[in-house]
This record gives C-alpha cells, sequence and structure tokens, in this order.
C-alpha cells in the first residue's frame, strides 16, 4: 500500500494542465451501453475509478479499448450480459450509473448495490423511484438491485420529482436522463442535478441522438427517441481536480498557472478564495469551461464562512482542502457541511498536524494557527485525502499520508503534478515508511 512522503514549507510555482472530469467521465462511460455502434471519449484521465468502470463495462459485454493518449473506444458487442457484478460494483459508487442505460437499452439490468467513500449515508432511493417512475419493475435480491422495463419493452415518459433531502442527486439525475432517453413519450425530471457533469452527460447524449433540454437548470425535459448512434466526445475538464490545485497554489503562498482550468463552473470557490485573500487573475478565458489563470496568495488569509451546496453552490468535494486552508488564516471561520454532514474524517488528522477545530454537528470552527507541523495521518477518503496533502505542502517538517489509494480514484499521478511545481513529495511503499 503506497502513503506519500511530504517535506512542507516550499512555495508553488509553475504552469500546469487539469485533466478530464472523473465525475463527468464515469456515467459518460456508462452512457455507451445505450448504443451498439463505437462511441470515442477523448480526454478521459487515467485513474482507478476509470479503470474499474471500464472493468464493468467489459462485464456488460462492452469493448473497452484505449486508442490514444487519453482517449477511449467503447462498443458494445454483447448485449446479453446484465449482471453487475458486487466484486467491480463494490469499489465504486458510480458504477450505479450503468443502471439506466443498460435498463433503457436492455430491458433488464442487476446491479450491486454500489460502494465507495465513507462518507455518510449516499441512497441510491431517489434513482430507483425515478426509474420507477418510468414504468421500470423493481426489487432488491440478496445485495442486488434487479429493474426491468414493462413488458412492452420500452419505459414510459413520466413527470418525475428528484430532490431529496440533502439536495438533487447527480447520479441519480444521469440514470433517470439516460433512461428517458430510450424511453416511449416525453420526461420532465423536476428538481435536477445542476452539475456540470449533468450537462457533460446531456450533451454526449444529444451527440448520441437523444434529444435532452434543460440540461444545467432545475427541470430538465427529454423526449425520448427509439435508437442512438454512436458519436465522439471530449470529457469536460475537472472542476475538483481545479479547485484542489488552486488551494495549493494558495496555502503555499505560490504563483501558479493552470490551464484547461473550468472557472465557469467554479463561481462559488473563485469567491470564497477572493474573500480569503487569495489573487486569482484569468489569462484567457477564450472557453470559460478551459480558461488559462494565475494564482498567489496575500500574506495575511482572512477569515470566511463556506457552506456546502448543490451546484453552482461551494462544492462538498472542495470542503477538505478548502478547510486546510482556512487552518492559517488570522481568525474564526466556520465550514458548514449541507450535502454529507457527516464527512469530517479528516478533521481529526488535520488535529494531529496543530490545526485549531471544534466541530458541533455538521459544522467546524476553525481557529487559524501560525503554521502546521507535520505528522503521519490516514487517509479517510478520496477528498480527505486532498486536504490531508495540501496542509502537508503547507505545514514544517514531514507528513506522511497514509493509504493514498484514495487520491488514486480522483487524481491522476498527484505526486508528479505536485513535483511538477516545486513540491517535495514522494510516493512510497507504506510498510516501508
Amino acid at each position: 500500500m503506497d502513503a506519500f512522503v511530504i517535506h512542507g514549507g516550499r512555495r508553488l510555482r509553475g504552469r500546469l494542465r487539469i485533466n478530464g472530469s472523473k465525475n463527468a467521465a464515469l456515467p459518460m462511460m456508462a452512457a455507451a451501453l445505450m448504443t451498439d455502434e463505437p462511441v470515442i471519449m477523448r480526454d478521459v484521465p487515467d485513474l482507478a475509478d476509470i479503470r474499474n468502470m471500464a472493468k464493468l463495462l467489459r462485464s456488460l459485454g462492452t469493448v473497452v479499448e484505449e486508442t490514444g493518449d487519453q482517449q477511449r473506444k467503447m462498443q458494445v458487442t454483447d448485449p446479453t450480459q446484465s449482471l453487475a457484478h458486487y466484486d467491480i460494483v463494490r469499489t465504486m459508487r458510480a458504477s450505479i450509473c450503468v443502471l439506466g442505460p443498460a435498463l433503457a437499452k436492455r430491458g433488464q439490468v442487476k446491479v450491486s448495490m454500489p460502494g465507495g467513500c465513507s462518507i455518510g449515508d449516499r441512497p441510491v432511493d431517489l434513482h430507483l423511484r425515478g426509474l420507477q417512475e418510468l414504468g421500470a419493475k423493481i426489487h432488491l435480491d440478496e445485495g442486488y438491485i434487479v429493474a426491468q422495463a414493462p413488458s412492452s419493452g420500452r419505459l414510459k415518459g413520466a413527470k418525475i420529482f428528484l430532490g431529496g433531502p440533502f439536495g438533487s442527486t447527480v447520479l441519480g439525475t444521469d440514470n433517470v436522463m439516460c433512461a428517458a432517453a430510450l424511453a416511449e413519450g416525453t420526461t420532465v425530471i423536476e428538481s435536477a442535478a445542476c452539475e456540470p457533469e449533468v450537462v457533460a452527460v446531456a450533451n454526449m447524449l444529444n451527440a448520441m441522438g437523444a434529444k435532452v433540454h434543460g440540461a444545467g437548470t432545475p427541470r430538465i425535459t427529454i423526449e425520448g427517441v427509439p435508437s442512438m448512434h454512436g458519436a465522439e466526445v471530449t470529457v469536460i475538464p475537472d472542476r475538483i481536480e481545479a479547485g484542489t490545485y488552486i488551494l495549493a497554489g494558495a496555502i503555499t503562498n505560490g504563483d501558479v498557472v493552470i490551464d484547461n482550468c473550468p472557472i465557469d463552473a467554479l463561481g462559488a470557490a473563485i469567491d470564497r478564495l477572493i474573500q480569503v485573500g487569495i489573487e486569482i487573475e484569468v489569462l484567457d478565458e477564450t472557453d470559460p469551461m478551459r480558461a488559462t489563470i494565475r494564482v498567489a496568495s496575500a500574506r495575511r488569509l482572512q477569515p470566511i464562512q463556506v457552506t456546502t451546496q448543490p451546484h453552482p453552490g461551494f462544492p462538498t468535494d472542495l470542503q477538505a482542502q478548502i478547510m486546510a486552508l482556512l487552518c492559517l488564516c488570522d481568525g474564526n471561520s466556520i465550514i458548514t457541511e449541507k450535502i454529507y454532514p457527516d464527512r469530517f474524517l479528516h478533521v481529526a488528522e488535520l488535529l494531529r498536524m496543530g490545526a485549531n477545530l471544534t466541530r458541533t454537528g455538521s459544522s467546524v470552527l476553525i481557529t487559524g494557527v501560525r503554521e502546521l507541523i507535520g505528522a503521519p495521518v490516514m487517509a479517510s477518503d478520496l477528498r480527505a485525502s486532498a486536504g490531508l496533502v495540501l496542509a502537508g505542502l503547507a505545514a514544517r517538517g514531514t507528513t506522511t499520508v497514509n493509504r493514498v489509494y484514495h487520491l488514486d480514484r480522483g487524481y491522476e499521478k498527484m505526486e508528479l503534478s505536485l513535483r511538477q511545481l516545486g513540491a517535495d513529495i514522494e510516493r512510497v511503499d507504506q510498510d516501508a515508511v
């Protein structure tokens, strides 16, 4: 098992490019199940989750080939395979996004209940309810979701509400949107997720012949079509990776230029960072989803309040990273987690590094300290791991972040990207540390 050893205190300087979005690429890959023709995707990041999705698609009768640098070609060759095995699905929660595409195209599918990060309850009941509204018959069988289309063979368009106790559901919206694309009639999704990754999936469906309107708003309308064809698409840049490297530059008082940066999808995060005192200069925004920016930091960082919300609010996937930064602000900051109220496993690890944090329910009071101190810490989930790496970059001394396999699920060779900017970071065998 690997670990990162970080010798902190170096200012990051240099330039890097943001990779394609993991959270867009995974449901886009699943959407390839909706046609028998080839689907080509460009700018697909090389991540553990992407490799697991490719493995899952292969088990569902799809040939997945790497046809170039960060390019995948997918084509269904055996549509009779409709079992998503537990051994694959348990590795990542996003596996659930094969449910809608496979059900709509094949009429039946059996998907294991998913696994993934331990960041609190993320039930799939909204996914199932939405598919049931389209006419699917669904039951659970020994840990598997078993879904069947009506006896006619096609799902039926419907008006569906997808709001939940913590807001809309991104993968639930993807699943229902994909299923509705091949349904008979018109479907309207109310309280749809507005995330840019949902827009990316909708754009791919339209490129394949679907008729999806309103993606990126709380109401999505889908006119069902009888069949879909192949397409060539490019994955949008990863806004969470971009936010993480922006914060890496900020927490080290660095000077970093970031290419392929989706600033159009980072409005809330950039607003909070500017209030902290981070300088973000836009060098090129010909395409605001693929901009070039420069990140620098003021000497004195101001405390702020942050509340995570569904897009376009502050993303929960940047909560741990901004917490690391706020540990060094001059005063008291507050973070309130509205999406996953228990997503604070990194708090105990930051305390080991000298942070002054007090958790009360779904909020954390952060009292800034003069410095963080390197220590051995344990990664608990993907984004918490990134927050601990950022803390290590700024800390005095050596920080060892154990169990970085979490990071490999969402960041492509993070240590190489950070080393490119001047960080003193090394991947080692955890047992040798």
